[in-house]
């Protein structure tokens, strides 16, 4: 069993860290146990502090082995005694390889060999010991509410009721079942969730209960129920799990596990979870923190030249929509200038109030227009150069968004992007994207979005590199900007 994705994502990660001090800890200890505390000579004479660097420089290939043999997934921290004998083999593997660095690089790392065994010893007891403490710690959260999954459990079938009662215990499964959807014959005894007979109405009622995981035990023979249950989950941004018995239900990422003793898919509307959102995180973290502090002269002579060159504000926040749709504030250098009051109305707006239809109906369908009025001549030499987009730098160090994802949309787009915006806002907008790289602006609408949906299906860590590169090209090409 898996806690919520967020959830999960967050204890992974702190794992991580807690996972790096145990080690430095063991190592540490195995230095003061056979150097202070063993009056036989020593093989080397390594100096604490030559000793603990080394380590430390070789810790994060010992945690890449743990995150390769699965420690921080869900379906091993989850398991007492796979987790036991995964940390184990993790720890036997980690020492080697450090014992293998030490003989390649006839470096002498270790004082004595018996330092190399008490690390492996003390590594393994240690993360046991921290791994059971961190259980227990979970076990109070989820006894109080904290990062439990609030499921619905929608089925017709015996398995309903025999998964509500297997996962009765919050405390110890992380699960509260809030409501079942069927008939009242799958009820388990002892039930004190909500009951609905159908489940159009529990679907109705997601919002209000504060679902954030939809299990179904079986399917209906109606896909259209299937097909809208699935939905729904992907509209309000929730996992959902089910137990297939139609081969042809499949849609984005899935992985398959036993759930209780039943065949269960995980449907992710994008490949970017779990690890793929971290790693993508920590790129992003230091990928834009290097390249302000690389850009930083050229901030400053940006800002110099707004000020003599485009007189006001030398920066536009413009409020789009990013990641499940939430709001956030785009930093851009200031290109244009608007009529008064329509700051932030649709454009479409604002060239209807200046008497250019045709400007107004060009916005509608491409969502740009080729030659703007309301560009300074100086905006229009920041946004052909790229420029003006510079800034978006911070709003990736902040979280907001990404260096590649989907465009972040207008509020007033929303209705054009219509059912498809769930799987398009199931990952974190980016400064640049498929769209910026395959013509920009001379793409419609439609297709932009197309694209954009596409990336988010068939997500992977290359693509983005591969995404970045063409951006550099497409950027010191000008081609397609506007």
């Amino acid at each position: 069993m898996s806690m919520n994705r967020q959830n999960s994502q967050f204890y992974s990660f702190v794992l991580i860290i807690v996972d790096a001090l145990v080690l430095v800890a063991a190592f540490v200890l195995a230095y003061v146990a056979r150097v202070q505390y063993d009056p036989r000579p020593l093989l080397h004479n390594i100096y604490a502090y030559d000793y603990l660097v080394a380590f430390l420089l070789l810790i994060p290939i010992w945690l890449g082995v743990f995150a390769l043999i699965g420690l921080y997934r869900p379906d091993t921290y989850n398991r007492r005694l796979v987790e036991w004998a995964k940390i184990g083999v993790g720890s036997f593997i980690g020492i080697l390889l450090v014992i293998g660095w030490e003989y390649i690089s006839e470096k002498n790392l270790f004082p004595a060999r018996l330092v190399a065994a008490y690390a492996l010893i003390g590594s393994f007891f240690l993360l046991v010991a921290v791994r059971e403490m961190m259980r227990a710690i979970r076990s109070i959260m989820f006894r109080y509410g904290k990062g439990v999954r609030r499921v619905l459990l929608i089925g017709t079938s015996g398995a309903t009721q025999d998964i509500a009662r297997s996962i009765a215990n919050t405390e110890r499964s992380g699960y509260k079942v809030v409501a079942i959807a069927g008939p009242k014959k799958t009820l388990p005894d002892h039930f004190h969730g909500l009951h609905y007979t159908n489940a159009e109405a529990a679907l109705k009622d997601i919002k209000k209960n504060r679902i954030t995981a939809i299990i179904q035990t079986d399917l209906y023979e109606n896909p259209v129920r299937n097909e809208r249950i699935l939905f729904t989950a992907q509209e309000h941004h929730i996992d959902y799990n089910f137990i297939p018995a139609e081969n042809e239900f499949y849609s984005g990422k899935n992985t398959v596990d036993v759930f209780l003793g039943y065949p269960m898919i995980t449907v992710y509307q994008t490949p970017l979870v779990g690890w793929g959102a971290i790693i993508k995180r920590i790129f992003d973290f230091f990928v834009s923190l290097l390249l302000i502090i690389i850009l930083s002269p050229v901030f400053i002579i940006l800002i110099i030249l707004q000020k003599v060159l485009n007189p006001g504000t030398i920066l536009y926040k413009n409020k789009r929509l990013s990641r499940f749709s939430e709001p956030v504030s785009l930093l851009k250098f200031r290109s244009m200038t608007h009529l008064k009051g329509y700051d932030f109305k649709d454009a479409a707006e604002e060239f209807r109030a200046m008497g250019r239809e045709d400007l107004a109906l060009e916005y509608e369908t491409r969502r740009k227009v080729e030659n703007d009025p309301r560009i300074t001549p100086f905006g229009r030499f920041l946004r052909r150069t790229s420029l003006d987009e510079l800034p978006q730098f911070f709003n990736v160090l902040k979280g907001d968004l990404s260096l590649v994802g989907p465009r972040p949309i207008l509020p007033q787009e929303l209705k054009q992007a219509k059912g498809r915006l769930s799987i398009l806002h199931s990952v974190k907008s980016g400064i640049t994207g498929l769209w910026q790289v395959s013509g920009r602006s001379q793409l419609s609408f439609d297709d932009r979005i197309e694209l954009e949906l596409f990336y988010a299906q068939n997500w992977t860590f290359w693509l983005d590199i591969k995404i970045l590169f063409k951006t550099i090209r497409v950027v010191f090409s000008n081609r397609g900007a506007e």
